[in-house]
């Protein structure tokens, strides 16, 4: 006979079953405590909750926040500019090969050559180091001469340059360079000092040929490099000067920090010019000629006077220039002269004289063309540019014919640009 009493383990089956469902999570914003273990008595008051905000300021930031120190109290206080220098360290600086004494062409100055691609005139990066940022200073002077088209630049004295050699000082020299321009003659230099960092050249480089529409647009640039016993140099420091801001008959001073900076490529990449080819205006020359003409000889006196900037036509960088004129409608061998040769230059200067004996009436209807050459032992020579002065020329060519004509017994002077005209079909040699 059963009775209503069930047994244990059907009781506790029935418990289980029955047991209330667990509680849902708690929100994702708080966090509760752990509920108590199965065998610990059941707690008689709710969870507490804390906030999330609660728990990261017990856990992180127990105590008050402290001040920050000062940087000051981690590094030493320097002394204010200017000051001494420091010694500069000594490091391998790349060297680069000397083209008529200055540094590779087209390349950035203190590049190392990584990722430089070309003429090295690139994105490459210069040394940044702490002693790159003083270079040292330039003392130099400028006057333009308008009436004879000349521009002097005195180089006085450098200060504090920055060591290049092992010695701790350097062999410096100036290099000078008009820009724009791609021609050799533009570049000019000083002599140079042995081992010094403060040297003084009181040196004047001239360039000829200078007019004032040059000073509009022209920058010079003086380039400061050490020379070592190898012919190599290395580049310290330059600095540069628009030519614009200087009056003609002022010679201004200047006392500038040299700047160790980008180059521009199309100031400073002249490609080497071949035989025969084609040559812009400006790289090709300027001719200084006068004129006179004599009524009490009849006769016109041609005056070859001197050549600036001209084109490089020989491997060595430079020419072997000579100057031929004509007196057109040809009257035969005495209307043909040339000079002398001048060997190995670009600004050939010739003070050469020559006669034409012909008539104040004819003369106004004739053309004498003006030609420059390159000399070439048992070649052909090579032309360089030209120039035609007469009636049927225009510009200051014109200008300079009829002041001739119009000023008897007077010598005029002008500076004319070279061009291609009295470029002939065919080389010949003379």
């Amino acid at each position: 006979m059963k009775t209503g009493l069930a047994s244990p383990r059907s009781a506790a089956r029935m418990n289980v079953s029955k047991a209330p469902p667990p509680p849902p999570p708690p929100a994702a914003s708080h966090l509760a405590i752990p509920p108590p273990s199965a065998s610990s008595p059941s707690p008689s008051v709710s969870p507490v909750k804390i906030s999330m905000q609660e728990h990261f300021a017990i856990n992180v930031c127990p105590g008050p926040i402290l001040p920050i120190p000062q940087i000051s109290d981690f590094f030493p206080r320097f002394h204010d500019y200017p000051c001494t220098p420091p010694p500069p360290r000594e490091k391998k600086i790349p060297r680069e090969e000397t083209f008529n004494g200055g540094f590779k062409e087209g390349e950035r100055p203190g590049d190392d050559g990584a990722g430089a691609g070309g003429d090295g005139d690139g994105d490459g990066v210069a040394d940044s180091d702490d002693d790159d940022t003083y270079l040292g200073t330039l003392e130099f002077s400028l006057l333009f001469d308008q009436e004879n088209n000349c521009l002097h630049c005195t180089v006085h004295k450098a200060k504090g340059l920055k060591a290049m050699d092992s010695n701790g000082l350097a062999d410096p020299y100036v290099k000078l360079h008009l820009l724009p321009g791609a021609s050799k003659a533009n570049k000019l230099r000083t002599k140079t000092l042995k081992n010094t960092l403060n040297p003084v050249w009181n040196e004047t480089l001239v360039y000829h040929g200078i007019t004032a529409a040059d000073m509009t647009t022209k920058t010079l640039r003086l380039c400061v490099c050490d020379m070592d016993r190898l012919g190599r140099n290395e580049f310290i420091g330059e600095a540069r000067v628009a030519l614009k801001k200087l009056r003609e008959g002022d010679n201004k001073r200047y006392n500038m920090g040299l700047e160790r900076s980008a180059q521009n490529k199309d100031w400073n990449n002249p490609a080497a010019v071949e035989a025969g080819a084609p040559l812009a205006e400006e790289e090709r020359g300027r001719i200084l000629v006068s004129l006179c003409y004599m009524t009490e000889k009849s006769c016109l006196l041609v005056g070859i006077v001197r050549c600036a900037h001209l084109a490089a036509m020989d491997s060595n960088g430079y020419s072997d220039p000579f100057v031929k004129i004509v007196l057109q409608p040809d009257m035969g061998k005495k209307s043909k002269y040339k000079t002398s040769v001048k060997k190995k230059t670009l600004n050939p200067e010739f003070n050469e004289e020559f006669s034409y004996d012909v008539t104040l009436d004819l003369l106004a209807k004739k053309t004498l063309e003006i030609s420059v050459w390159d000399y070439d032992l048992g070649m052909s020579n090579d032309f360089i540019g030209g120039v035609e002065l007469g009636i049927n020329a225009s510009g200051q060519r014109l200008r300079h014919w009829f002041e001739c004509l119009k000023n008897k017994g007077k010598k005029v002077e002008y500076w004319h640009t070279l061009t291609q005209q009295g470029a002939p079909s065919a080389d010949k040699t003379d």
